[in-house]
């Protein structure tokens, strides 16, 4: 009797190699699409704006407090209406993850100094969020994060070029050279330790070292314009101290004199201290006079000039301004002078209302101007004969209340047939008697001549509205 045979998986290297090929590819697919999330795992996705990607790419992480919360699925750069271009990143975090509030900060992270990326999300605490699918704008002034690049590039190419041809030749100065610098060093020790008294001395306040610099500084800010003439001082000591060689005898003499020439020195110079100090004081207020003065030089010059010929000629005119003061002190002593002055002075004061109030009239309106400007244009026209008037007929409705002539009733209202458009519709009284001059008073505007007509209503006195006090301008180029 035959035992049936028991068939093991294990038995069949077909179905082995198939088994083994699909958990190949599935183990391949998901090393492939893990920087895109896991397949199957649900995610909550929204997109975020940032002024610049700073070097992301696709397939980042996305981080919040250290722990890794989604990836970047999409990088895409666009441009705002004002020019600039910023990034728009989609990002896929795990919907474990709760909704994002809409303050939320963003920032890219350097994750290693190799330039490797990541976002990094902290919470907000505003209680609205983002929906699925929406966008967190980051503002356009938020911080802008320092790169590795940014360090990198800290110094122009001149200054690293330099860096590096000083580490090179410190590195070649200094190889093989130890026993030297600890000899140096040894020798060092002594000046480093006498060296510190007087330190101290230079860094106390009392001595004022801060200021010595400075004090150099000015002092050749101020000898700097008279460097020539303290080349050319040289130059003739050098000759000097030359001839005082070639005659010894006269050097001793100088010398034998010079204790006497310090004792009158010592006696009187203290004497002289005083006014030296005011002559000081006295140059120091002439300082901002000279300044102006030297500014205003060019100006003075051209007034010297023409007050040159001016004075030559200035006897004959003081010759005539005596001939003219004593026709003014006669004038003066007139007695009718001075009643005639007191009425003229009555006649100002009662004319200037009326001048303030007609002044406008001309000097914003240019109403005497426009005036003889229309006159004469009225009368430009001209034949063989001579000039006659242009002028042109305006017909209004002969109504019961018509502006044309005798009326019955104030023109107030349609009086005709009433149909849109016809003459007889407009039948209404348009009166201005006392137009704005742009007088004191009145509203600042030029409104003869120039009010707007307004259709089918009636209108007396002055128009709505402001008319500006433009005008036409008068102004005649002769050729």
């Amino acid at each position: 009797m035959n035992r049936r045979r028991n068939v093991s998986i294990a038995a069949n290297p077909i179905l082995i190699g198939s088994v083994t090929v699909l958990v190949v590819i599935v183990a391949v697919f998901l090393s492939y699409n893990a920087n895109q999330g896991l397949p199957f795992v649900p995610t909550y996705k929204l997109d975020v704006v940032l002024p610049n990607a700073s070097g992301l790419v696709k397939g980042n992480e996305v981080r919040m407090g250290g722990d890794r919360v989604g990836v970047v699925r999409e990088i895409q750069a666009f441009s705002r209406r004002d020019g600039s271009t910023s990034a728009r990143l989609s990002l896929a975090l795990d919907d474990t993850k709760h909704h994002l509030p809409v303050d939320t900060k963003v920032r890219v992270r350097p994750k290693s100094a190799l330039g490797l990326k990541y976002v990094e999300l902290t919470d907000g605490t505003s209680p609205k969020t983002v929906p699925e699918g929406g966008t967190l704008a980051v503002p356009q002034s938020s911080g802008r994060p320092v790169e590795i690049d940014d360090f990198f590039n800290m110094f122009d190419t001149p200054t690293r070029d330099g860096s590096t041809d000083n580490l090179f030749a410190f590195g070649t100065g200094f190889a093989g050279r130890g026993g030297d610098l600890n000899a140096a060093f040894r020798t060092l020790e002594p000046l480093v330790t006498h060296l510190e008294p007087g330190a101290r001395n230079l860094a106390a306040p009392k001595t004022k070292f801060a200021q010595l610099f400075p004090a150099f500084e000015q002092a050749a800010a101020e000898v700097a314009p008279v460097a020539e003439t303290q080349g050319r001082l040289f130059a003739n000591l050098d000759r000097t101290f030359g001839a005082l060689a070639g005659s010894s005898e006269a050097l001793k003499a100088t010398i034998r004199g010079g204790p006497r020439a310090l004792d009158v020195a010592t006696r009187e110079l203290p004497a002289q201290a005083g006014f030296e100090r005011e002559s000081a004081e006295l140059f120091r207020r002439f300082r901002a006079p000279f300044t102006s003065l030297a500014a205003a030089s060019p100006h003075l010059a051209s007034a010297f000039r023409a007050g040159a010929p001016a004075l030559k000629v200035s006897p004959q005119l003081n010759a005539r301004v005596v001939s003219t003061l004593k026709a003014l002190e006669a004038f003066a002593s007139d007695p009718r002078v001075i009643p005639a002055l007191q009425r003229l002075t009555r006649t100002a004061n009662l004319l200037e209302p009326t001048i303030a109030f007609a002044t406008p009239v001309q000097t914003k309106c240019n109403a005497l101007t426009l005036l003889f400007r229309n006159l004469g244009s009225a009368l430009s026209e001209s034949d063989a004969v001579g000039s006659f008037l242009r002028f042109s007929l305006v017909a209004p409705p002969q109504l019961p209340g018509s502006e044309l002539g005798p009326s019955a009733t104030p023109a107030n209202g349609p009086r005709g047939s009433g149909k849109v458009g016809s003459l007889e519709e407009d039948s209404f009284l348009h009166s201005n008697p006392y137009p704005n001059t742009a007088a004191p008073g009145q509203t600042q505007e030029c409104e003869s001549g120039n009010e707007a007509y307004t259709a089918n209503r009636q209108v007396i006195g002055n128009v709505p509205g402001n008319q500006g006090t433009y005008v036409d301008p008068t102004k005649r180029v002769l050729k």
